[in-house]
């Protein structure tokens, strides 16, 4: 179902919002496909995330089902042409690169197939939390295609180059236990069935933020990473002075100094 947000905005039946007080659950809904990455759902997805209501502090992006995403839908691809490769491409980049930048943290839980474009998918998370039954998998190679949706960007810059391409080359598999913990690939690991409650934990902390910092951390944060070094000090002094200048910054620093708010200790 759609939510109310700030203008109408159909979503199609594969995108299901659900809200959980300022976080928005957004499920991939065609498990009987494995929640495979068709136009329909990419639009779909492009323009939630395109068009987060106001009163949105985090999102929640899983799948229906036993499976995150098993990748993109290949009945759509096996007879494309060039050009229809372009622009299959073009828009999971698009959609891709618009989580990335949304206007507020992206928590991904993982379970069952996370495959080829449902990888690019969860690389474009801020977070990522994976059940123990989750398993990733680029097998590009053996079908004869490319990751197409920014993957070949995101995933070295995660886990590294020569990690990806051993991965298409291969097409290994990799449990949720070797990608957390070989891979760094996830932040969480939780049991079977755990995922979906510890994202909306985590969002609902991530939502407790300042929400300017939010924005600053999600927006700035992998625009200095590709900086150079003095471009991104540059960058980071400028951010400072924004997020530190906000009401809500001065207030919660306020209220640290008088005692207001605890401090950080070891868990």
């Amino acid at each position: 179902m759609s939510v109310g947000i700030d203008r109408p905005v159909a979503l199609p039946s594969c995108v299901q919002v659900e809200m959980r007080d300022t976080i928005a659950v957004v499920t991939l809904n065609r498990p009987e496909k494995r929640n495979s990455l068709s136009d329909e759902l990419v639009l779909g997805l492009q323009t939630f995330f395109s068009s987060i209501p106001s009163h949105v502090q985090a999102v929640v992006m899983n799948g229906a089902g036993e499976n995150f995403c098993a990748g993109l839908d290949l009945n759509e691809l096996k007879e494309s042409s060039v050009t229809e490769s372009f622009e299959t491409s073009k828009i999971g980049q698009r959609l891709n690169d618009t989580v990335q930048f949304c206007k507020v943290p992206v928590v991904a839980v993982l379970h069952g197939a996370v495959i080829g474009g449902g990888l690019e998918l969860a690389a474009a998370a801020h977070v990522r939390v994976a059940e123990s039954g989750a398993y990733y998998a680029l097998p590009e190679g053996t079908r004869g295609i490319f990751l197409g949706s920014g993957g070949t960007v995101r995933l070295p810059r995660l886990i590294g180059t020569s990690a990806v391409m051993e991965m298409m080359l291969t097409g290994r598999v990799y449990t949720a236990e070797e990608a957390h913990q070989l891979l760094r690939l996830t932040h969480y690991l939780v049991g079977p069935g755990e995922g979906l409650q510890r994202g909306i934990e985590l969002a609902q902390k991530i939502a407790s933020n300042a929400p300017l910092a939010n924005f600053a951390i999600i927006q700035a944060m992998p625009r200095i990473a590709e900086q150079d070094p003095y471009g991104g000090l540059f960058t980071e002094m400028l951010m400072v002075g924004i997020a530190q200048g906000d009401d809500e910054a001065k207030r919660r620093l306020r209220d640290f100094l008088e005692r207001k708010a605890n401090k950080v200790v070891r868990q």
